[in-house]
């Protein structure tokens, strides 16, 4: 991120955090991808090892083409009053910001992490004058909800996916 604020205070009293990803947080980020694709992964029958290589193989692959895109992209891991609870990803052109990846493990969702790192992104993207662009998943309609509540609006679907933008002009 453009503007690199490390706290944010939530309404619980509790405090999340950011902190950039280290080596050492390759094993956590994968079992943070691996909740996200818990749901669909469970309609499969997998031998001994398939899914986690699978899962691997797929985590790798995402993190590549972030990489290839957005080369200086920021890696943090989201943290829950100093614990390890998710990770952000955001890259950056000329023209936009981009919401890479926000995901947060089960037991730390609805709790308005997500809520504060979004409308931080907002005002980096306001202050910056680039677009805040994210894609959400089309069987999703939880995340478009959420991202339509904070002044998001869908511009075009791509496969499975709605590019969805926030805009300046949004009063959100």
């Amino acid at each position: 991120m453009e503007s690199r604020v490390r706290e944010f205070k939530l309404a619980g009293g509790q405090v999340a955090s950011l902190r950039p990803v280290a080596p050492e947080d390759d094993e956590f980020l994968l079992s943070v991808y691996a909740s996200t694709r818990d749901e669909e992964l469970s309609q499969v029958e997998w031998g001994e090892g398939q899914r986690e290589a699978f899962l691997r193989q797929q985590f790798n692959s995402q993190r590549e083409q972030y990489d290839g895109r957005f080369p200086d992209a920021d890696y943090d891991v989201i943290l829950l009053d100093g614990r390890a609870v998710g990770r952000l990803w955001v890259g950056s052109d000329d023209e936009q910001t981009r919401l890479l990846d926000i995901a947060l493990l089960p037991e730390a969702q609805n709790l308005g992490i997500g809520t504060a790192l979004l409308k931080h992104l907002i005002e980096v993207a306001r202050a910056s004058g680039k677009k805040l662009r994210h894609m959400v998943f089309m069987l999703n309609p939880d995340a478009k909800r959420f991202y339509e509540r904070l002044g998001f609006v869908g511009f075009e679907e791509f496969g499975a996916y709605l590019h969805m933008e926030w805009r300046q002009d949004s009063d959100k």
